[in-house]
């Protein structure tokens, strides 16, 4: 069934919402209490862009979180269970990889309501998307070093390709909150708006691009991916080959030991 022919309540989807109005598909990323990922639910995004680029209905996506969430990025307890030889990079090629590749692929344009916490994964996520906008309440945050792991999704072009290599760096080595009003003076986001104000008014701007020349909209993305992102494929495969690295690290196991047990890390450096 098509997002055209559904009824706007009804979603063939455990972790998302999803409804089609006036050209716009907004998803919404639903798997409290933090909205953090599993792999079904990637595989899920991934299928609704699959659809979405072959519906000519839909003119524009917006994706946002439920619950004042964006996405604590992947599942720390799913990511605890991946083992064997070239594991973590497999998973994150049957992810990831896949998942960042296809919005940056599809010609129409994304919108990110960002209305609250983005990390890991879901900073990669929100950063490959068109157009970003945020909720006052709206935290970033690098994520991945804080369990002893290291760039995903794409975070290693975007994220320096949009605040530059120290801001980056510094929040990668650090980890702590970048704020919505930060994120805007580092043009990691183009707004910020009231909370309550988000969801209403990312809704008339994705209409408006919905109503827009779609085509035109498309190549350009396709322009700005060449001239910017003709690497993000190369990227993503290397992030998944240094992501398998770190997952095998003593760092990485005790970063999962501390998150899970809810502690402070005690990083040895190996």
């Amino acid at each position: 069934m098509t997002f055209s022919e559904r009824d706007s309540s009804m979603t063939d989807y455990a972790n998302l919402t999803t409804e089609i109005k006036d050209g716009v598909l907004t998803v919404k990323l639903h798997r409290p209490p933090a909205n953090a990922f599993s792999r079904k639910m990637v595989e899920e995004l991934i299928e609704v862009l699959r659809v979405a680029e072959g519906e000519e209905p839909v003119r524009c996506l917006v994706f946002t979180g439920h619950e004042g969430y964006f996405s604590s990025g992947h599942d720390v307890a799913e990511i605890s269970e991946v083992s064997g030889t070239d594991s973590y990079r497999y998973h994150l090629q049957t992810t990831y990889n896949r998942l960042v590749l296809r919005m940056r692929r599809l010609e129409k344009p994304i919108v990110g309501a960002i209305n609250g916490l983005a990390v890991g994964a879901g900073l990669g996520f929100a950063l490959a998307t068109d157009i970003r906008w945020a909720a006052e309440s709206a935290r970033f945050i690098f994520g991945f070093t804080a369990v002893g792991l290291t760039t995903d999704a794409g975070t290693s072009l975007t994220l320096p390709l949009l605040i530059g290599m120290a801001r980056a760096m510094e929040m990668a080595f650090l980890n702590e909150p970048l704020t919505a009003e930060q994120a805007l003076s580092y043009g990691l986001i183009s707004r910020v708006l009231p909370d309550e104000e988000l969801s209403s008014t990312v809704a008339e701007m994705a209409v408006r691009l919905a109503a827009g020349p779609t085509r035109s909209f498309g190549l350009t993305k396709r322009a700005f991916n060449r001239a910017l992102l003709s690497g993000l494929a190369d990227t993503l495969d290397y992030e998944a080959h240094l992501q398998e690295i770190a997952h095998r690290t003593a760092d990485h196991q005790e970063g999962i030991a501390a998150f899970l047990g809810k502690r402070q890390p005690e990083f040895g450096g190996k």
